[in-house]
């Protein structure tokens, strides 16, 4: 694609190291590497969105960590501070650095630098630090999510794939393992949507608030759960998947 374009029409690349919302797509290793390689050759700056995956969501301090990639320019917000306040940022890289060391940059924000925000920062870094939060992150991905989630796929044939890495995982749900059919169809309402809404109205029903997109079912818990809370959701969440297996043919 951009052999086809031209590379001097494309000023940068932005990507999820780990998509969200979009799927929970986990890139197979070495495929930041190379799309890292492939900017630096063509010229065009690699921008990193870890809106979501980055502080530790992922297993690692930012996603492009597990391919030990550096972009350009790295997004973030949400996990900086653990949500508490609102605030987003962007790390530089060197060579963007030093061009504004040259030519000033004249633009600004009214909240820019807003000193609860960045205080909530500050305060969260420093926990994730002293309980050492992105190793649990990978842990509870490792030990508690992957297996418990693979157990549930085995228990109920209305998951087609488990995927995820870290603290975020989905749950795919299909009326046919073979075909990948959804088991619901995309934007569904009303009757066509009748088993996602018996999933989740069996996980309200047993305190357990689901985030459902589509036919998706996405686990993201806190990075400090603990063990027993985690196995209790994921005892709840087999209950409800039941509710979703009476739906298939």
């Amino acid at each position: 694609m951009i052999l086809l374009e031209g590379p001097s029409t494309i000023s940068a690349l932005v990507l999820e190291p780990v998509t969200g919302s979009s799927g929970v797509i986990v890139p197979p290793a070495g495929y930041l590497r190379g799309v890292r390689d492939l900017c630096t050759r063509h010229g065009i700056v690699f921008i990193a969105d870890e809106v979501l995956a980055g502080f530790g969501r992922t297993g690692a301090w930012f996603g492009v960590d597990h391919d030990g990639v550096a972009p350009d320019l790295l997004i973030f917000a949400k996990g900086v501070n653990s949500g508490y306040v609102p605030l987003g940022g962007v790390l530089v890289g060197d060579s963007i650095h030093e061009t504004f060391t040259q030519r000033p940059y004249p633009a600004g924000m009214t909240y820019s630098g807003h000193p609860l925000a960045c205080a909530a920062a500050v305060g969260a870094i420093g926990a994730m630090h002293e309980e050492d939060t992105v190793a649990a992150a990978a842990r509870l991905g490792t030990d508690i999510l992957e297996p418990g989630l693979t157990k549930l796929a085995e228990n109920h044939p209305c998951i087609g794939d488990v995927r995820g890495i870290g603290g975020l995982w989905t749950l795919e749900l299909v009326r046919d393992r073979e075909t990948k059919q959804p088991l619901v169809p995309l934007g569904a309402t009303g009757e066509a949507n009748a088993p996602m809404a018996a999933f989740i109205k069996a996980c309200f029903g047993r305190g357990l608030v689901p985030l459902v997109l589509g036919n998706r079912i996405h686990v993201a818990p806190p990075l400090n759960i603990s063990d027993g809370d985690a196995a209790i959701g994921l005892a709840r969440l087999d209950e409800a998947l039941a509710e979703a297996d009476t739906f298939l043919g």
